[in-house]
């Protein structure tokens, strides 16, 4: 127990200075990574807390990272398309989707959701080894270990249902993915594994992609000369999906 805990207290003050060095970045507009390191970090501890709940101050924490999740995805998504329209070699209509990036990075790293966020992980590793001493915490690594095996039964189980829904299953795959990385030690899935759930994930990714710039689409007349290429992507993302799918069904089934 007491590895286990020590542990996830390493891995939580670990994203609280990752997340404190992308609050500066953004602050100072010092490079265009900052906001997604922290997404990334956000991913990390929403990982790291996911099998965690039912300890004290899990839930807050949880809640402060959704709350920063929704706050910043939007955010996300358009530096995403404005780096493909960019890459494509349309540099103005993707510039036009950085206009007041140096405002936005602002308004993230002084937001009250990155503020509770910042106040709650603070205290977090105290509430962790009180946790401890009343005895709340015994069998945390076999706890662990449960509810990321019900994450892989789940993510099994999407998988064999032919009217499978993208969507849910690129969550599922993140999970499964991330709680792996959260916890190694549980060794729940071996490196080839993990390169397909990776792949999965890009692959869904790609999918979703088209899917948020076609609705965009509907409001944006400046995307609309992309709309017949974004949906022959999306076609060609569903198949080679479909594909990467099939291959990360049949590893599960070896597992």
């Amino acid at each position: 127990m007491a590895s286990m805990l020590d542990h996830v207290i390493a891995q939580v003050l670990a994203v609280q200075v990752r997340l404190l060095a992308c609050r500066e970045r953004l602050a100072a507009d010092v490079d265009s990574e900052a906001l997604h390191d922290l997404r990334i970090s956000l991913r990390r501890l929403r990982s790291l807390l996911r099998p965690l709940r039912g300890l004290p101050g899990v839930e807050q924490l949880e809640d402060a990272a959704k709350a920063l999740g929704t706050l910043t995805t939007p955010l996300r998504d358009r530096e995403v398309l404005a780096a493909h329209l960019i890459g494509q070699g349309h540099e103005q209509v993707g510039r036009q989707r950085l206009q007041g990036r140096a405002k936005t990075f602002a308004s993230v790293a002084a937001s009250r959701q990155l503020t509770r966020v910042l106040a709650i992980i603070d205290n977090f590793p105290l509430f962790l080894r009180v946790s401890a001493r009343e005895g709340l915490v015994d069998d945390l690594g076999k706890r662990i270990d449960k509810r990321l095996r019900k994450q892989w039964r789940k993510l099994e189980k999407a998988l064999a249902d032919p009217a499978h829904d993208r969507h849910r299953l690129r969550l599922l795959i993140k999970r499964a993915r991330y709680g792996d990385e959260a916890y190694p030690q549980l060794r729940h899935a071996g490196k080839k594994l993990q390169r397909l759930l990776k792949r999965a994930q890009g692959d869904l990714g790609d999918w979703h992609d088209r899917v948020q710039w076609l609705l965009l689409v509907r409001e944006h007349a400046d995307l609309a000369p992309f709309k017949a290429a974004w949906e022959c992507e999306l076609h060609e993302a569903e198949g080679k999906a479909d594909i990467t799918l099939q291959a990360l069904q049949a590893a599960l089934a070896r597992r």
